[in-house]
C-alpha cells in the first residue's frame, strides 16, 4: 500500500449511525481495496474491543489481510492466535462505503463513539474513529507521557532501531 491514512478531522453522526469518511482515508480505501474499480466504492474493515482501545479501528482490506497474514503464521492452537483471531476477526465487521462517502456505523459501534461528532484520526496503516471528548483525553494522556520520557526518551529515537517483520 503506498498511501497512508494521516490528518484528523471532525464528522458528524447522525442518529442512524451514518459518518462520511474523510476524503483523503477514501482514496486509501479504495487503493487498498482489490476489488475496486473507478467509479465503485471501497469497502473498510472496522475492529471494536481492542483491549485498551476507546475507539474502532478501521482498515483497507489489504490491510487487515496483512495482518490476518501474521496470525495465520503463528501456531494453529496457540492462545496469543486465538486472541488475535478473537479480537481481529471476530470483534470486526465490513462496511461498504456509500456514494455519498459515508458509512452506516451498527448500534454496537455508536455504544463506543457515539452520536453526534466523530473524530478520524489517521494512523499511517489504519485510522480510528473516535468520540470526540475520548480522543482529547487519549491525546492528553500520550501527550504526558511523551513529557514525562524526557529529550533522552523521545519516541522518535525508536526511530533509529531496527524491527524486523515476523
Amino acid at each position: 500500500m503506498n498511501r497512508r491514512f494521516r490528518g484528523e478531522s471532525v464528522h458528524k453522526v447522525d442518529g442512524k449511525g451514518r459518518v462520511s469518511i474523510p476524503a483523503s482515508f477514501r482514496r486509501v480505501l479504495e487503493e487498498g481495496d482489490p476489488d475496486w474499480v473507478n467509479g465503485a466504492q471501497p469497502k473498510v474493515i472496522l475492529v471494536y474491543g481492542l483491549p485498551g482501545a476507546s475507539c474502532v479501528e478501521g482498515y483497507s482490506v489489504r490491510g487487515i489481510d496483512e495482518l490476518d497474514d501474521r496470525v495465520s503464521r503463528m501456531p494453529m492452537f496457540s492462545r496469543t492466535r486465538k486472541a488475535l483471531e478473537r479480537m481481529l476477526n471476530t470483534r470486526s465487521v465490513y462496511a461498504q462505503v456509500e456514494d455519498n462517502g459515508r458509512i452506516v456505523l451498527s448500534p454496537k459501534l455508536r455504544e463506543i463513539i457515539g452520536v453526534g461528532e466523530a473524530v478520524f484520526a489517521g494512523m499511517g496503516d489504519r485510522f480510528q474513529i473516535w468520540d470526540p471528548d475520548a480522543y482529547s483525553a487519549d491525546n492528553q494522556g500520550l501527550d504526558e507521557w511523551i513529557e514525562a520520557q524526557g529529550e533522552d526518551g523521545s519516541p522518535l529515537l525508536e526511530l533509529d532501531k531496527e524491527y524486523s517483520e515476523a
